[in-house]
């Protein structure tokens, strides 16, 4: 009996260590990816094209989602906070509270969560099945840098496409917070937008832009490292995919905490 509970404890504490070892390496491997990629952008210009229908296939298609994700979200935001506000007759500040948590976190989040949803599972999906069928060995035998060829265009074009999105998802969350303020709190659309510009700040910007862009290279960093490592045939692209989701998810709170952290308490 004992015998048996010594073994079941040590491979339990056996699995934790593996876990933490493969992590670190994964992690290891995902910053060395991100540099090298660095290195890379010098190409730029060269895989234009490339980067253009990356930037299409997270941005432009994602659009609606976004829209529908940042309309409602506003809509949610303006509805939860203006009903503990008309308690204190303080309505006013419904679109100030909204203005800032777009600004500071909520509008880098929701596009970040979109397009880990929308372009990372893909690009894990896509590396991971080229990996598999020893395209990417293939390009190598050839002398094309996988990096450059493929890595690359993707990182570029989440880059620019997510603070992009950021800004877009933030304007119509505002939109959306200013109908329910409208209907329901009997705000004027005056007023509330006189008191959404007043509290626009620029401090709030540039950290949103900020986290946009360090979410924008974890979730391509950690999605294309996923791909790259993949193996076991199909099961290990269902796999890569599925651990790029979970693992971006995770990267996008632990960062934006930090950055918070970070930024407003200067």
């Amino acid at each position: 009996m004992f015998g048996n509970l010594k073994k079941s404890i040590e491979h339990f504490f056996s699995n934790i260590g593996e876990r933490l070892i493969y992590q670190m390496r994964f992690s290891g491997f995902t910053l060395l990816l991100l540099w090298k990629t660095i290195f890379r952008l010098k190409y730029v210009w060269f895989k234009r094209k490339e980067i253009l229908k990356q930037m299409y296939v997270s941005g432009v298609k994602s659009i609606i989602v976004c829209s529908i994700v940042a309309f409602f979200g506003g809509m949610i935001l303006a509805l939860q906070s203006g009903l503990q506000f008309e308690k204190y007759g303080q309505q006013n500040l419904v679109p100030v509270l909204i203005m800032n948590m777009m600004n500071k976190e909520l509008g880098a989040m929701f596009t970040a969560i979109i397009l880990t949803a929308f372009s990372g599972a893909a690009m894990a999906a896509e590396l991971g099945t080229m990996k598999i069928s020893e395209e990417i060995d293939a390009l190598e035998m050839m002398s094309i840098d996988p990096i450059r060829f493929l890595v690359m265009p993707k990182v570029v074009a989440m880059v620019l496409m997510l603070p992009t999105l950021a800004i877009y998802t933030t304007i119509l969350a505002v939109v959306g917070g200013s109908v329910v303020s409208y209907f329901q709190m009997g705000l004027t659309f005056e007023l509330y937008y006189k008191e959404t510009l007043a509290s626009i700040h620029l401090k709030d910007v540039y950290v949103g832009m900020v986290k946009s862009i360090v979410f924008a290279l974890s979730i391509s960093g950690i999605s294309c490292a996923n791909g790259l490592l993949a193996k076991d045939g199909a099961l290990g692209i269902g796999r890569a995919t599925r651990v790029s989701v979970v693992s971006s998810y995770l990267s996008i709170l632990i960062f934006g905490y930090f950055i918070t952290s970070i930024f407003y308490r200067l």
